[in-house]
């Protein structure tokens, strides 16, 4: 399947509390937009959010040394 871009696509489910659900549904309905291209927006929102934050990126860096780390061991690399 692919979207409106043209790139393909990946189904998922996502489960929200009753009240988060509502207000999504209320978003999308006074856009005149579906709930899924809302969700797709904000979840792009974060996504980019987070490629930019320092915090995150050193928590990323944190545990890809940490899973460096076991790799090595795993692989007997390390004493």
């Amino acid at each position: 399947m692919r979207g409106a871009s043209g790139a393909p696509t990946k189904n998922m489910v996502l489960r929200l509390d009753q009240d988060l659900a509502e207000r999504l549904a209320g978003i999308a309905e006074v856009e005149g937009r579906s709930v899924s291209d809302v969700a797709r927006e904000a979840i792009a929102a974060l996504v980019e959010a987070r490629r930019k934050d320092k915090r995150f990126r050193r928590l990323l860096e944190d545990s890809l040394a940490r899973h460096q780390r076991l790799l090595d061991l795993l692989r007997g690399d390390e004493p």
